[in-house]
């Protein structure tokens, strides 16, 4: 896709939200079915259904997908369509690129073994490898400007306000 085609593709959406603030605001929901003997929840997604389990770490087998890898992986695949979609738009070609998320995470947090170990990542890191004849300054505002759109880095990065409620079936 060139730069053109994409700000036509995304003309009348920024139009629209322009004119009418509110239409911009989506709730986006994703239910999944807890399987208590199996220690699984699974999701219906876009793309088919996935199985989530506890980490090799936490006493999984490692034949459901895990959370903590699937967060890396929804941070990764978040950056890479934002990627595309700010180099499209700056005019730079990526002749090749791949990103790599690692999180550290110490797993006697949510085993409940320490209560002064936090539960969940304490670092992430987001390694961009990049192939293109543009400059390493253009290459550093496409990562800059990366880092600004992705919603799922934003999102980590300023946690939104999180809540939990019961409703019985």
């Amino acid at each position: 896709m060139t730069a053109d085609e994409l700000k036509a593709l995304q003309a009348p959406i920024k139009e629209q939200y322009r004119q009418d603030p509110a239409t911009a605001l989506r709730t986006m929901r994703v239910t999944g079915r807890v399987d208590q003997t199996s220690l699984t929840c699974r999701l219906e997604t876009l793309a088919g259904v996935l199985e989530a389990g506890l980490h090799p770490a936490a006493g999984g087998s490692g034949d459901s997908a895990c959370s903590g890898d699937m967060l890396l992986e929804s941070l990764i695949a978040c950056a890479g369509v934002t990627l595309s979609a700010v180099s499209t738009a700056m005019g730079i070609v990526l002749d090749q690129a791949e990103i790599t998320a690692e999180g550290d995470m110490d797993f006697r947090g949510t085993l409940g073994l320490a209560k002064d170990v936090p539960i969940g990542f304490s670092a992430i890191r987001l390694q961009f490898h990049l192939a293109s004849a543009a400059s390493d300054e253009q290459l550093m505002k496409l990562i800059q400007l990366t880092e600004r759109y992705c919603v799922i880095f934003q999102t980590l990065q300023k946690p939104p306000v999180m809540s939990a409620s019961l409703q019985r079936l």
